[in-house]
């Protein structure tokens, strides 16, 4: 039956084009494979250089070193399309090398380690992740441990890293690591290669969802990596860690707008089909409104990620509460939709023949990654008192 999308004002022709150019891809090249790489736990490798090829890895960097040149709307509309693959890892795989771990490097990372990493991951040639949680430190980033001592003219890094996407594959990592004291300055990042002597990939992490996505342990032995790798300034990781997350934050929602475009599509069709009490389950009105219900969030959800898109691409200091927003927004609605398709398709909606159970589990964790909606929420929050605070009718009143 086809989802009814509406027409935004925040696309362009280019962006529409793009669309349709990301469709064909997801089409041809995962759907088909979809339920392969879920039971396999990863996608193929392969899949990074067709990607790569495509001009699907590297949208906002620069075409010297391979990329487009494009915006933060194209990263929201290659999110969308993604995601509706049937396969929310494969799109976690290939989101979690363009956006996570290329992200910082594209805006901190000298010249040499661009050309060296960066270029070959754009073009799918390497497989990249970014290293920031450890067992004793997810949302709380400045309470890392992993530590980088200098030696000389390396770093030999010691520590853990815990739920790293792409993390059992990865040619390179964007580690973060502690270089100071304890605290939020004395934390850098480093490139860090896979095939460094002292450095083992533990157990591959077995996950509730997003399965395509291979999820690792991380262990690091007294791993000696030259100093000219580190990102920017030392001392400086975690502000380019959290002024970064505003890419993640967009995926996400974005993922959570294309899944809803998706359950929605495979919901119209079920419930057009489906035949009960005589009739079908579309004639009766307490599915029709249950739909208009999931199309209107689907479509505010658009609205708040699109919003973001365009404030993120002008670097607009208000991007950072508008993403927060539209994550939290989607993170909350995607998991409605996912339950009423579910609770529509009935008996069917248990069964690992459809994607609706595989939809169901992969969005339990938006409301976990890049800042769990908790933070989201503090986050949020925190603006809208700090509006109030510095806002002179407010004081006046106050007085």
């Amino acid at each position: 039956m086809g989802y009814p999308r509406q027409p935004s004002i925040f696309l362009s022709e280019e962006h529409d084009a793009f669309r349709t150019t990301v469709a064909s891809f997801v089409q041809r090249e995962i759907r088909p494979h979809a339920d392969e790489w879920e039971a396999a736990g990863e996608c193929s490798r392969e899949l990074y250089r067709k990607a790569g090829a495509a001009g699907l890895l590297g949208l906002r960097y620069s075409e010297e070193l391979g990329g487009s040149g494009l915006d933060f709307m194209a990263t929201a509309v290659l999110a969308e399309e993604l995601a509706k693959s049937d396969s929310i890892g494969t799109a976690v795989s290939l989101m979690a090398q363009s956006e996570f771990a290329l992200a910082i490097l594209a805006d901190e990372a000298s010249d040499e380690i661009k050309a060296r990493w960066m270029a070959p991951a754009i073009a799918g040639e390497l497989i990249g992740a970014i290293g920031v949680s450890e067992p004793g430190a997810g949302s709380d980033v400045a309470a890392i441990t992993t530590r980088a001592v200098r030696d000389g003219g390396d770093y030999v890094i010691s520590g853990q890293k815990t739920f790293i996407s792409n993390g059992t594959r990865a040619d390179f990592i964007t580690l973060a690591v502690r270089t100071g004291e304890p605290g939020p300055k004395g934390i850098s990042l480093v490139v860090f290669p896979t095939d460094t002597p002292g450095f083992e990939v533990g157990r591959r992490l077995d996950k509730l969802g997003a399965r395509a996505s291979d999820t690792g342990e991380l262990y690091f032995d007294e791993c000696r990596v030259p100093v000219a790798n580190l990102v920017g300034e030392e001392g400086q990781g975690l502000r380019y860690i959290l002024s970064h997350f505003g890419g993640e934050r967009l995926v996400i929602a974005s993922f959570a707008v294309g899944i809803m475009e998706r359950l929605i599509e495979l919901g119209l069709d079920y419930a057009a089909e489906r035949q009960t009490f005589g009739s079908p389950i579309l004639g009766f009105q307490t599915w029709r409104h249950r739909f208009a219900e999931m199309a209107t969030s689907c479509e505010a959800t658009r609205l708040l990620a699109y919003q973001a898109a365009r404030l993120l691409s002008d670097r607009d200091p208000a991007g950072d509460l508008a993403v927060s927003m539209a994550k939290l927004r989607a993170a909350e609605a995607v998991q409605s939709v996912a339950a009423e398709v579910l609770q529509l398709h009935g008996g069917f909606g248990q069964m690992e023949e459809s994607p609706i159970p595989r939809y169901y589990r992969d969005v339990a964790g938006f409301s976990i990654g890049a800042g769990t909606s908790e933070i989201m929420r503090e986050l949020i929050s925190r603006s809208l008192i700090s509006t109030i605070n510095t806002n002179p009718t407010n004081k006046e009143t106050a007085r």
